[in-house]
Formats: structure tokens, C-alpha cells, sequence
């Protein structure tokens, strides 16, 4: 089962935060990289796991039987 790694990652420019997201987890580049738009890494990592639960709690809509 494959797993990910989040980090958070400071923008020296700005002094804000970016996430990084890694898929699997030990794979050298980042899959996702967001915007350095957090004021703390702490903040990063508690809105990444706001949205991906919000994403995980609200599936998407069946398809209707036409379009499967």
C-alpha cells in the first residue's frame, strides 16, 4: 500500500510556508508542491490535513448508470 510524506517548507524569500507532497513516501522528488502561502509550518501541515480530510469525507457523485 502506497504511503506519503508531507513537509513543510520554508521560503527563505518570503519567510512563509510551502507543502510538499511525496508519492510514495520515500521518493526523491515532491509529487505536489504548493505555494509558499502559510505563516507557520505548523499551519501548512493542519490546512493539508483540513482539505485532504474535507476530500476524503465528501466522495464524489455517482455516475449515472449511463456513463459507467
Amino acid at each position: 500500500m502506497p504511503t506519503i510524506r508531507i513537509e513543510p517548507v520554508e521560503d527563505r524569500a518570503s519567510g512563509r510556508f510551502a507543502i510538499e507532497i511525496y508519492l510514495p513516501a520515500d521518493a526523491e522528488k515532491p509529487l505536489v508542491t504548493t505555494a509558499p502561502r502559510y505563516k507557520s509550518a505548523a499551519a501548512a501541515e493542519q490546512d493539508t490535513i483540513a482539505i485532504l480530510s474535507a476530500a476524503a469525507n465528501n466522495p464524489a457523485p455517482e455516475e449515472p448508470p449511463n456513463r459507467r
